[in-house]
């Protein structure tokens, strides 16, 4: 009986590169998965997955996914979703659909949270009925669990603005929640 998984973590925490690894060991043993994430993901081109760790993959977007027919999608094993966040709670009913009526596996990565600690719209619905839910942890500065994302800028750590910002390490970075709330981006130096 195939699941919905949901794999979460803090921004850095490899989540893009498990589910590229993901994909490959699926295509490895000859099993065909399908690579997805949502068109709002535009940092690193039109329909590819990249990791930190310089590892890609084509994909497709998930608003491409809900118009597949029930036929193109069962021809695979496994669908893989990346940034799964972006995605409404709409489009996670039809991916939960697709595992409860046509029993294909569905595993997505992606944030929890965004940058006030809130949660995105997706990983609120994923929450709510995923079969196994799992962190993909990572570690703060000070070397404590990171939980949540920190954006900042020029001016320091931001607390308001858009939910949705694309950026990288360059505006974001993951802390343990003692200096997320403290604003802390690193050791205090003397």
């Amino acid at each position: 009986m195939a699941k919905l998984y949901f794999y979460y973590g803090a921004m850095g925490s490899s989540k893009s590169a498990n589910a590229l690894m993901t994909h490959f060991n699926y295509e490895e043993v000859g099993q065909k998965a399908l690579l997805v994430k949502s068109a709002v993901d535009q940092r690193d081109g039109d329909r590819v997955v990249t990791s930190r760790m310089g590892l890609c993959q084509e994909c497709i977007f998930i608003e491409d996914l809900v118009r597949m027919t029930e036929d193109e999608i069962k021809i695979y094993d496994c669908i893989i979703v990346d940034e799964v966040q972006f995605a409404t709670p709409e489009q996670i009913d039809f991916i939960s659909d697709i595992v409860d009526f046509m029993d294909v596996p569905v595993v997505a990565y992606g944030l929890r949270a965004d940058f006030q600690n809130k949660l995105f719209p997706g990983s609120k619905r994923l929450i709510a009925i995923a079969d196994v839910i799992h962190e993909v942890k990572t570690v703060c500065w000070c070397g404590h669990k990171a939980t949540c994302n920190c954006r900042y800028n020029e001016n320091g750590v931001v607390r308001s603005g858009p939910q949705v910002m694309l950026g990288a390490n360059d505006s974001y970075v993951a802390l343990c929640r003692k200096h997320f709330k403290l604003g802390m981006l690193g050791p205090k130096k003397d």
